[in-house]
């Protein structure tokens, strides 16, 4: 029986990214069935509600497999639901956010490591509220069973690729029982992992260090927090030559997500203009992850000569080429490494 995954379009450029991304799937004869819908901030624009996702799109959600998230908008007001992406890790539990940073041939740094994140707390937990009118309190929450959940996971991915070391990002020094409670969790799950090394960096000089040294964390776990480990992949993908560049996964028990790190670039919408490679490379993960495996290895080979060769690339990889341009190149060479 195939697999299925729910296709949410997103905002912004999101609808067209999302187009290249099937586009490739399809050309390299994958077999998921996928079903398009929509949720995010334009369709909440029009419908209203609690949430940026209808009962209707939960309800294929709940039956699926998997999920693509497109890029969507979160308004930045009060009144404004939480995003759709924070939304889809709470429900699911998806509590392990993964962002590979790997550049490609004519990136300064060389980088190859993997960024993985608690996604489901801290303080995107969304718990805040007014003292007055001009203070108001956001709670970190922290719990011990969640730090468990993605510190395993990120040994588990160490081991799985043979990496020897785990570098975990606190600020254990202003945040003693929050990050205490992170830093404990890493100390017993070691024990379970002998062979993968720790070492601890500060929120702050760990920024410090990925604009001054990163090749230090080649061929490492960097883990953390919610909030500390999205600052940390946001400025480690400053290397990877553009966030365009930039996929993950968010992964639980029994379902997972899968999107692009940037957002909507909504003044760029249907300009066939942006970058297509992270919604690209996402979608390849997720076919991974529903067992396709030589797609997915076929659309990352055929992505890497593509940028590598450098003859069609979108403007913020310094070329002219548009967003269905490269897609349809990738989508041509993907074909070309199936057997």
């Amino acid at each position: 029986m195939s697999k299925s995954a729910v296709i949410i379009k997103g905002d912004g450029t999101g609808p067209e990214l999302v187009d290249a991304m099937v586009k490739v799937l399809k050309e390299c004869n994958s077999k998921i069935k996928l079903t398009p819908c929509e949720a995010g901030s334009e369709w909440w624009t029009k419908n209203g509600g609690n949430s940026y996702i209808s009962d209707e799109v939960w309800q294929l959600l709940e039956n699926s497999d998997a999920c693509f998230k497109g890029p969507t908008t979160t308004i930045p007001t009060s009144k404004a639901p939480r995003s759709v992406a924070v939304s889809i890790r709470q429900r699911f539990n998806l509590y392990a956010n993964v962002r590979p940073i790997k550049t490609f041939k004519n990136s300064t740094h060389q980088l190859d490591f993997i960024c993985i994140r608690e996604a489901t707390e801290g303080l995107y937990s969304g718990i805040e509220f007014k003292i007055g009118d001009d203070a108001a309190i956001a709670v970190r929450k922290i719990t011990k069973k969640s730090c468990e959940k993605v510190v395993r996971h990120g040994f588990k991915v160490a081991t799985e690729l043979k990496f020897k070391k785990i570098y975990v990002i606190t600020k254990r020094n202003i945040l003693k029982e929050t990050d205490g409670i992170f830093w404990n969790v890493v100390q017993n799950i070691q024990s379970e992992f002998n062979q993968v090394a720790v070492e601890e960096y500060y929120i702050d000089n760990m920024t410090q260090q990925l604009v001054k040294n990163p090749e230090r964390f080649n061929k490492s776990i960097l883990l953390s927090t919610n909030l500390f480990m999205d600052i940390v992949s946001e400025c480690a993908s400053g290397h990877v030559g553009s966030i365009g560049n930039v996929y993950s996964g968010n992964y639980g028990d029994n379902y997972a997500m899968f999107e692009p790190a940037h957002g909507s670039a909504p003044k760029y919408a249907g300009s066939d203009k942006v970058n297509p490679v992270a919604t690209i490379l996402s979608g390849a993960l997720m076919a991974k992850h529903l067992g396709e495996y030589e797609i997915c290895n076929a659309i990352f080979t055929a992505t890497e000569e593509t940028i590598n060769e450098g003859k069609c690339l979108t403007y913020d990889l310094g070329g002219s080429a548009s967003l269905s341009k490269v897609a349809n190149e990738i989508a041509s060479r993907s074909k070309d490494h199936l057997p």
